[in-house]
């Protein structure tokens, strides 16, 4: 009895101090959030640079948006990190194995949305999704939504451009990876994955057999995902928003908001065309995208050039091609770039 009772008080208090140390820190990330403005502000003055100037201005862009993104990408993985504890790898393979076309399309996309890989890191995945028996469609509805839609894109997209287009991003963007998924299950393309693929196919469904988590445990799974994917992705960050800050204080705006203008119709396809060689995350190409929507360009056009860099990206299709064959990464590639079309299409026409 005392055994026990020793062993839950240390429990509890470890609880305690974790309550108080996440508390603590929501209130310093809050508190640094809301004084973003005037930390940039101080930094230009403090250099001698002024906002008239090109310099200053795009110093000011610099200053404010690293550590707003930032802030928004720790935050945004940690709360990400907590809920993943409840979507392990196997549990997703689990519950999406055996799944029929329809409801299982709808539940891979919105599991791709916790689940944050960049193109590639959703390839692995993609090919252990198959070999767990989940169709094939099914599958690529996963492989679509988990880098274009993940918690970085999302939480980026609010942060800079305010809920509403956060919302119409995950609504479009999922329309996206369900209909591709059910338009390539429909077309039943089996026959053109790759022959190791395929023989690995009849393996037996996931199992998942997860133990209950403390709330200590799930908030450590936070902070290692912080230390994981931030460890990753702020070059990537710092780099992006360097270019934008570039883009915004040294771009001429008449050359932007010609190139990708609402009014010009062949911008879409150019933006999509031009965004699919290129190859970084949402962290790095949202701070440009930023910044491009700053100097004119229409958010249509630029929302879908970051879709086709994040989830149509030449380093993706290149490792595709182990487990798919060229008909089938077309057909892919082929469906997702008409869905982004129609995304970007969409947002010019309604904001």
């Amino acid at each position: 009895m005392n055994v026990e009772m020793n062993t839950v008080a240390p429990a509890r208090g470890l609880g305690w101090r974790w309550l108080c140390g996440t508390t603590a820190a929501a209130g310093l990330w809050f508190w640094l959030y809301g004084n973003l403005t005037a930390m940039a502000d101080f930094v230009v003055a403090a250099l001698g640079q002024s906002r008239q100037t090109a310099l200053g201005e795009a110093l000011h862009f610099f200053v404010y948006d690293t550590p707003k993104v930032l802030l928004l990408l720790t935050g945004i993985v940690f709360l990400m990190g907590v809920i993943q504890t409840f979507f392990a790898p196997e549990r997703t393979r689990a519950l999406l194995s055996g799944r029929r076309t329809g409801m299982g399309n709808v539940l891979a996309a919105g599991l791709g949305i916790v689940t944050p890989f960049c193109s590639c890191s959703a390839v692995p995945f993609f090919i252990g999704f198959l070999s767990a028996g989940v169709p094939l469609g099914v599958t690529f509805s996963f492989l679509i939504a988990a880098p274009m839609i993940n918690e970085v894109a999302l939480a980026l997209l609010f942060g800079m451009f305010g809920w509403q287009v956060a919302l119409l991003y995950l609504g479009l963007g999922l329309l996206v990876a369900i209909l591709a998924g059910l338009v390539i299950g429909h077309l039943k393309m089996e026959a053109h994955l790759e022959d190791w693929v395929r023989a690995i196919q009849a393996g037996t469904p996931a199992s998942f057999a997860g133990g209950g988590m403390s709330w200590v445990q799930r908030g450590r799974a936070g902070l290692d995902h912080v230390r994981d994917i931030v460890a990753k992705v702020w070059p990537y960050v710092v780099a992006g928003i360097a270019l934008g800050a570039g883009i915004h204080g040294y771009v001429p705006e008449d050359f932007m908001a010609s190139f990708m203008g609402k009014d010009v119709w062949w911008a879409v396809p150019a933006a999509v065309v031009l965004g699919v060689p290129m190859y970084t995350n949402a962290a790095g190409i949202i701070p440009v995208v930023e910044a491009l929507i700053g100097k004119g360009a229409a958010l249509g056009t630029v929302l879908a050039f970051m879709m086709s860099v994040i989830a149509l990206s030449a380093p993706e299709m290149i490792i595709l091609r182990k487990a798919l064959k060229p008909r089938l990464i077309a057909t892919f590639a082929g469906v997702v770039a008409l869905g982004i079309l129609l995304v970007g299409y969409v947002f010019n026409a309604v904001l």
